[in-house]
């Protein structure tokens, strides 16, 4: 009875295959609770590495499944972070790395706090950031040159920092961007013929770098378009054209 005999070593054998797959869905189960939402965890981390004397980021609990209830946080229809609202929060300390890793983000505002440190490269990832408001904060180094690969954005503004070096020349890859605000900074140079160019054919009608240490000169003569004045090694002013 070969045929009793076969299906007697399958079924025992074919339970424990089914044992040992629920076994592994359950501990899949288990993983991903216990890590939590990766989003969530990067904003946790951040708010580790924030000080917060206002405790505006009391609600933000790395226990929850995932970020989309912590105020100052907008979440699209599939709970991802799409938008972090942290503007004149009182928050001091760096940004950390891990924020690229936030690829849903359209809007990232962290204006009018006491961050310090170097911009995060990394913030280049963020493919679908629409806007990046990190203005009048403490900033220091460079305008990191990926900031450059995000052709999404409109508005980048980074003024009232000490962000020094040159203004990158890979900004001129934003053929969207409507608003860019680099003035009261430490930057040094001249603004790259890339970035004048969104000026000039672009979709730019805000650019503005005074008070800073830039060289060179260049009118536009598109309507309500900003026009940079500069004077080497003075400070710089913007007027806006009437016609």
């Amino acid at each position: 009875y070969p045929t009793q005999h076969t299906s007697g070593f399958l079924l025992p054998a074919m339970a424990a295959l089914t044992g040992a797959a629920l076994l592994l869905a359950s501990l899949l189960a288990l993983a991903a609770i216990t890590s939590g939402n990766t989003e969530g965890d990067i904003l946790y981390s951040q708010r580790q590495a924030w000080k917060d004397p206002n405790n505006v980021l009391q609600s933000w609990d790395p226990t929850l499944v995932n970020p989309c209830t912590w105020y100052h946080v907008t979440c699209n229809n599939v709970n991802s972070v799409i938008r972090v609202d942290l503007g004149n929060a009182g928050l001091s300390g760096a940004l950390v790395p891990g924020l690229g890793r936030m690829v849903n983000l359209q809007y990232l505002e962290l204006f009018g706090n006491n961050i310090s440190g170097p911009i995060p490269a990394t913030l280049g990832n963020l493919t679908r950031l629409v806007s990046l408001d990190l203005y009048d904060n403490r900033l220091t180094g460079a305008i990191p040159a990926s900031l450059g690969n995000i052709e999404t954005l409109r508005f980048l503004r980074l003024h009232g920092n000490k962000l020094a070096g040159g203004i990158p020349a890979s900004l001129g890859r934003l053929k969207k961007l409507q608003a860019l605000e680099l003035q009261e900074n430490m930057l040094s140079g001249t603004v790259p013929r890339e970035v004048l160019s969104l000026v000039l054919v672009g979709d730019l009608t805000e650019l503005n770098v005074a008070k800073n240490s830039l060289a060179g000169t260049v009118k536009s003569s598109k309507p309500r378009v900003a026009t940079v004045i500069q004077d080497t090694l003075k400070t710089t002013r913007l007027h806006a054209e009437q016609h």
